[in-house]
């Protein structure tokens, strides 16, 4: 399991991570229809990399994440003028109620597989967005537990029928699955690639 406060400082140093961001907002951009009036919540925000690239494009992003260190060069980012629009917010949806604000979309990356209780916290992010607002999660497809290695006590991705099953018990129409990255890592010595899909789902 990552220690998100021990590598928050160094987040954004690697290039792939940035690229990553990059390449699944353009994605959200595309599917969610985003426009100058659009209100957004991005849940497990880490630095912003997602919701910030987001922030140009809407009205307002509140990026929320449960670890102080990400939120701590989040604020850093948000001081300097990052993003006007947009603030943080500490949230664990696992633990804590739902704020009373509600959004037209609601997003996240690489967030889900660190999620025990999806049963809790997928209704919660059905219930954050305004009637007919937008889910757009991207994450791991099903993958041996490589990706994180033995005991991280993760979900080891996400089989899309499973998830598409689990997303509609919890209040969302049938989501649409696609492919918008691949993450590569050296496991036993060679390379492999991970998927990242995008789930889009509108609230039911």
């Amino acid at each position: 399991m990552t220690d998100f406060n021990a590598v928050a400082a160094s987040w954004d140093d690697d290039p792939a991570k940035v690229l990553r961001a990059r390449q699944v907002a353009e994605a959200v951009r595309a599917a969610a229809q985003l426009t100058p009036a659009t209100s957004v919540l991005e849940y497990g925000c880490g630095t912003g990399l997602l919701g910030l690239s987001l922030a140009p494009h809407v009205a307002r992003v509140t990026l929320a994440d449960s670890s102080d260190g990400m939120l701590e060069v989040l604020g850093r980012k948000l001081a300097g003028g990052a993003a006007p629009n947009a603030r943080a917010l500490k949230l664990d949806l696992t633990h804590q109620p739902l704020p009373p604000d509600r959004y037209d979309l609601v997003c996240s990356l690489m967030t889900l597989h660190h999620v025990h209780d999806l049963d809790r916290v997928l209704p919660l992010l059905r219930a954050a967005l305004v009637p007919g607002g937008t889910l757009c999660v991207a994450d791991l497809d099903a993958e041996d537990g490589s990706f994180h290695g033995p005991g991280a006590g993760v979900h080891h991705g996400f089989d899309r029928a499973a998830l598409g099953a689990r997303l509609r018990a919890a209040g969302f129409g049938e989501p649409a699955f696609s492919t918008v990255h691949q993450i590569e890592r050296v496991v036993d010595g060679a390379t492999r690639r991970f998927d990242v899909f995008l789930a889009v789902a509108r609230a039911a």
